[in-house]
């Protein structure tokens, strides 16, 4: 699956992951916690998703209710590929020093790199 969701896009399937299923009233809800945002923006960019297949409308009901075709995974891997490709240039090591040196990371987080890189050493040999 090669789909990669917008900005605005994510925003809304950050919401649909929390909550499973939900209509257009409960992500529009969610949304305007945070952010300026129109009911009817938020219905179009429910639909074209569903046109996209980032998700599913379920219309047995009168309010429709819309559940994520796409994984969280599934779109953090999309954006990662195309982050490594546009702006690093392809170099995942530029990733992640750029992640490392800008961003402070906790004693657990660099002992969880530091385990998932022996791993990664260990498959390669």
């Amino acid at each position: 699956m090669d789909l990669k969701p917008t900005e605005s896009e994510l925003e809304i399937l950050q919401v649909i992951w929390k909550r499973g299923q939900c209509s257009v009233r409960d992500v529009h809800e969610e949304l305007t916690k945070n952010k300026d945002a129109g009911y009817t923006t938020t219905l179009k960019l429910m639909q074209i998703m569903h046109e996209k297949g980032l998700v599913e409308r379920d219309t047995a009901a009168k309010t429709h209710l819309y559940k994520a075709l796409i994984t969280r995974e599934q779109a953090q891997q999309g954006a990662l590929d195309k982050i490594i490709s546009t702006v690093f240039k392809g170099s995942t090591s530029d990733l992640v020093i750029q992640a490392l040196g800008q961003h402070r990371a906790s004693k657990d987080e660099i002992d969880a790199i530091k385990n998932f890189l022996d791993q990664f050493e260990g498959r390669r040999d």
